[in-house]
Order: C-alpha cells, then structure tokens, then sequence
C-alpha cells in the first residue's frame, strides 16, 4: 500500500492519525488484532492559549494609581472607600482577587513592628501553600484605615454583616474608572511583574515568589525552600514608594516615560547580589 507524504507540518495528533490509517486497514486483513494509537485521542489534544489578563502599560499607570485613589463610583462613602483600598491594596501586594478580598484580620501579624507580614492561608492559594507577604508601611496605613470600617472578621467587609466584598466589587470598580476592556485586576499583577522586570535589579526568584508562581524547574522546586522574605520586602516597598508617590504626582507632559525612568533606576549594590 502506498502512503502519500503528508503535507505541511507533521505533529504528533496528524501522526497518530496516519498510524491509525494503517491499522484500519491492517486489522480487516487479519495482520493486526488492535489500533495502538487509537487511546491516543485526548494525550495529544492541544494545550489551550494562555488567557493574559488586560493591563494598560506601564506608562500609563500614574493615570490608574490617580483613578484608584480619587474613586467614587460606589453609592455610598463607606462603599468607596472599601473599594478604593481593595484596589490599592491588590495592587501594592501582588495578591490575586480572592487573596484580598477573603482576608481576614487574624492573617495579619506584626503590623506594629518594623517587619510586618500578612500570612495567606493554603486553603485560598493556586498552588495550595501559604504565602507570606512582607507589608510595605503604606500597605500597614492602609490597613489601619480599614480598620475603622470593619468591625468583623474580613478586612474588606461586604454589605452583608459578616460578608466579605463579592468576586466581582474590584472588576466593577475597574469598570466605573472607565478601564473595562482595559485592565483587569488580575492584571495589576502583570503591571507590578513589568515593573521590577524592567528594573533589572530583582532577581527571578523574588518576583516569581511575591507573585507565588509555581517553580517551572521541579527538581529545584523540591529543594528551594527559600522564602526571600528580605529582599522581597525591600522590592514591594520599592514598588509602593512609586505606586504611592504618583497618587499626588502633577502630571508632566514633558517629563519622560515612566518605562525610560524604570530602565535608568539605579538599584543599590545589595539588591544586585
């Protein structure tokens, strides 16, 4: 029997198809009793696209740190200002949605001290393993300003008595600042991940880790059990003086972009080592 060659690229699904091409009209020949290939279907299906997440550049975030902080597009006051601080505190900690808006006070510990932390339980994590974030002191002001507006148990208190702010306040909010389509909240991850990237002065490991990404190489994985907790506080801290210093920022028309500034930025010699 002859076989044509198969046209353009040949993947391992077109493969596994000629394979079983030959065995169809094998077996009825009583030269094969089976189709190896034929449990191979769903192996090889293809990995779906990764979904990224909208974000605006990076440029333009002294635009959305001014949006975040002067937000008003709740009905009430206390509406607002939960909603502010949970954008603003997502933002300044990296955290996924459901990260900040199911914290809860008890998470939180050494908000007097110089080393303040906000412990994320496994139960809520991606990767099913706590998280520790070292807390900027502007995310610690913050958090003391939520306080007075939280008398329960979640920092970001909902409508409902003893309810937590819904999956969708924080989205909302980034569509009433007139970002839908836009920016995401999840994507408040990609700005700060484009951000310390670009400064060239963190190492892989800090960023992956304050984003609590998985470890792609497992065999490290296995052994690095490393939480960087110092250089990862020096880094959000960083990053919460730029977020921060924008909110009273007058904007410049002639000043450069702040990509070309994050490129020049100068990190001291102990974040490089």
């Amino acid at each position: 029997m002859g076989l044509r060659r198969p046209r353009g690229k040949l993947t391992a699904l077109t493969l596994k198809q000629h394979v079983s091409q030959i065995y169809r009209f094998a077996i009825p020949q009583g030269w094969a009793d089976r189709d190896p290939a034929e449990h191979l279907s769903d192996l090889l299906k293809p990995k779906p696209r990764t979904r990224h997440m909208a974000r605006v550049g990076i440029d333009e975030l002294p635009l959305l740190v001014r949006a975040i902080d002067r937000y008003d597009g709740d009905e009430t006051p206390k509406r607002r200002a939960v909603t502010r601080g949970a954008l603003l505190f997502t933002l300044l900690t990296w955290a996924r949605t459901n990260e900040t808006r199911l914290a809860t006070w008890d998470e939180f510990a050494g908000l007097g001290t110089t080393d303040p932390i906000w412990r994320v339980p496994p139960a809520r994590m991606k990767m099913q393993r706590e998280h520790i974030v070292p807390l900027a002191p502007a995310v610690v002001a913050l958090l003391a300003e939520l306080r007075r507006l939280s008398a329960g148990t979640y920092v970001f208190a909902g409508d409902k008595l003893g309810k937590p702010i819904s999956q969708n306040t924080m989205i909302y909010g980034c569509y009433r600042m007139g970002y839908r389509g836009r920016q995401t909240v999840h994507g408040f991850r990609g700005i700060a991940s484009t951000w310390a990237n670009e400064a060239e002065c963190y190492r892989p490991d800090w960023i992956e880790m304050a984003l609590a990404h998985a470890e792609r190489d497992d065999v490290r994985g296995a052994y690095n059990s490393a939480l960087y907790l110092s250089p990862r506080r020096r880094m959000l801290q960083s990053w919460a003086d730029i977020v921060i210093g924008m909110i009273d920022a007058v904007p410049d028309q002639d000043a450069a972009p702040i990509s070309a500034k994050i490129a020049a930025e100068a990190c001291s010699w102990h974040e490089r080592i």
